[in-house]
């Protein structure tokens, strides 16, 4: 805070020297200039990553001299909403440095309607800290300009996904900085926990539940963890601004994760996996377009299977018409869950 009211009461860059008179923490004489220097540059990057613009601005000869936060950059703008019809008018502003160049914000009430769509949407997703964030700013706007009714920060879901806000945040921040990460995981398959040792490479919202996508450092192997199942992170302490690891060339995560299915989203190892479909079904016909071709049999596909538990529940969905060829594990399974669930359905109580 004593950085960011040091560099807001100047209108022009300043130098390290000239801040380090303004915040008290800089000005320690027990301290050389060095290690002064480098408090500041990790205040700097962390208040940047929280989006305070904080500019570096550099000489002639192209050193990198002075520093700069500039108002209009950092102060949020007046808001206010353009009724149709109704004359324009000025917010009051307030009196004080650098608030009076402030830019005015308008709204047009369609505008506002479709914020509050998109912060119920981000509710949906039950991410806990976005939808912490989303209540938070709704309730900002709604301070100055008023919403549908006036309440729309009232009608906001509530997240149910049981995640740990504390974990989700390490994740993020490991993430951002690609560092290593130590988890403790609870695997569905094998049904008990585990230290696992990964790199992260990015957070992904797929089938109603976010996943951690990761290599697995032990396995050497892509692994997606469903984040709920995250009970422990501890991301590497050292170097704690310097990357631990690069992500793989040509790795995109939009593209790694657009087509993913919930039978391709796990911890284990991938098992290929061969479909005969009914294509006289069109149900079965739709479903066979999300696998591959396998072989000359045109009714054949073949699937990516990581989950074979979701995996067989898909398959039970289609009656009949889709059966499984290999591995001779699924369709045993498949067998075993259409069994219980005709006996769960038989008995009088349901």
């Amino acid at each position: 805070m004593d950085v960011i009211v040091a560099l807001l009461r100047f209108r022009y860059p300043i130098s390290f020297e000239t801040l380090s008179h303004e915040v008290p923490a800089y000005a320690d004489p027990e301290q050389t200039t060095e290690a002064r220097m480098r408090m500041f540059e990790r205040d700097k990057d962390e208040l940047r990553t929280f989006g305070v613009p904080i500019e570096t601005v550099t000489d002639p000869s192209g050193v990198s001299s002075t520093y700069r936060l500039q108002s209009r950059a950092f102060y949020l703008p007046y808001l206010h909403v353009a009724e149709d019809g109704a004359p324009p008018s000025t917010p009051k502003r307030l009196s004080g440095l650098g608030y009076q160049g402030l830019p005015v914000l308008a709204f047009e009430p369609d505008e506002l309607v479709m914020i509050a769509r998109a912060a119920n949407r981000v509710q949906q997703m039950q991410h806990p800290s976005l939808a912490a964030d989303a209540a938070t700013a709704v309730r900002k706007l709604a301070f100055d300009v008023p919403f549908v009714d006036g309440h729309a920060h009232e009608v906001m879901l509530q997240s149910s996904q049981d995640i740990h806000t504390d974990v989700l945040d390490i994740l993020d921040t490991a993430v951002r900085r690609r560092k290593r990460l130590d988890i403790e995981y609870r695997s569905m398959e094998r049904n008990a926990n585990s230290e696992r040792g990964i790199e992260p490479y990015g957070l992904i919202f797929l089938s109603g539940n976010w996943y951690l996508v990761a290599r697995d450092i032990t396995a050497d192997a892509l692994r997606h963890f469903r984040v709920s199942r995250i009970s422990h992170a501890v991301m590497n302490p050292l170097k704690s601004q310097t990357p631990d690891f690069a992500t793989p060339a040509g790795f995109d995560l939009w593209s790694h994760t657009k087509s993913r299915q919930a039978w391709e989203l796990g911890d284990d190892d991938a098992t290929q996996v061969t479909v005969r479909f009914d294509q006289s079904d069109r149900f079965a016909a739709a479903g066979a377009e999300l696998g591959e071709a396998a072989g000359d049999d045109e009714n054949c596909r073949r699937f990516v299977v990581r989950r074979p538990d979701a995996f067989v529940r898909w398959l039970l969905s289609f009656g009949g018409t889709a059966t499984p060829v290999s591995p001779p594990s699924i369709g045993e399974a498949l067998h075993a869950l259409a069994t219980s669930t005709a006996t769960l359905y038989a008995e009088p109580s349901r």
